[in-house]
């Protein structure tokens, strides 16, 4: 995926909103490979403002029970990926697609994993990988037992926020919307 400066996409969102040229026209023009990407500047600009297409050095890390609610949210609405973000104030629409699919192969478990490669030791990872593969196998019952009761209180939990969703929406994306943004600010400080 390329990466492009601050400096420029904030020069093609303001080409664009002069009203000039379309997104795919502004994509041809400036060698963006994608229009889709430029809809997504503008659409961050507009609602964020310009530090939204300032570049992160790490991607923001969201709870498992955030995205739940972000794919629940689309579901039921039939939000588009974008409308979705804007609606969260996720500033990476395509981020929401990758939660999608992890979601419909692997569950809610799927969506609780860490991305990215393991740090590397000195030492030969092959036998830590071994040993990791090894423990997992011999989890006693009891080990067992905790996690699956652990499973069952998310699932639980995840249930109780279904039906409090289902029964006031509005009042229940309002509520959520406000705690989601309260804690994206003090992120920033």
């Amino acid at each position: 995926m390329a990466k492009y400066s601050e400096k420029f996409k904030l020069m093609v969102v303001k080409e664009y909103l002069e009203g000039n040229l379309g997104y795919k026209l502004l994509a041809r023009k400036h060698g963006v490979k994608s229009h889709k990407q430029i809809i997504n500047w503008v659409k961050n600009y507009e609602n964020f403002g310009a530090e939204s297409l300032m570049s992160k050095k790490h991607e923001k890390s969201y709870s498992v029970q955030f995205k739940l609610d972000v794919l629940r949210f689309m579901k039921r609405t039939g939000s588009s990926v974008i409308d979705s973000a804007l609606q969260f104030g996720i500033t990476n629409p395509p981020m929401i697609s990758r939660w999608k699919k992890e979601f419909l192969e692997g569950g809610a478990e799927a969506l609780g994993k860490p991305k990215g490669r393991s740090p590397m030791s000195d030492k030969g990872t092959s036998k830590s990988n071994k040993n990791k593969h090894v423990e997992e196998k011999e989890m006693t019952y009891e080990q067992k037992l905790e996690r699956e009761n652990e499973l069952l209180r998310l699932e639980v939990e995840y249930l109780k926020k279904l039906r409090a969703f289902q029964m006031d929406p509005e009042g229940y994306l309002e509520k959520h919307r406000q705690h989601y943004h309260s804690n994206s600010k003090k992120n920033l400080n």
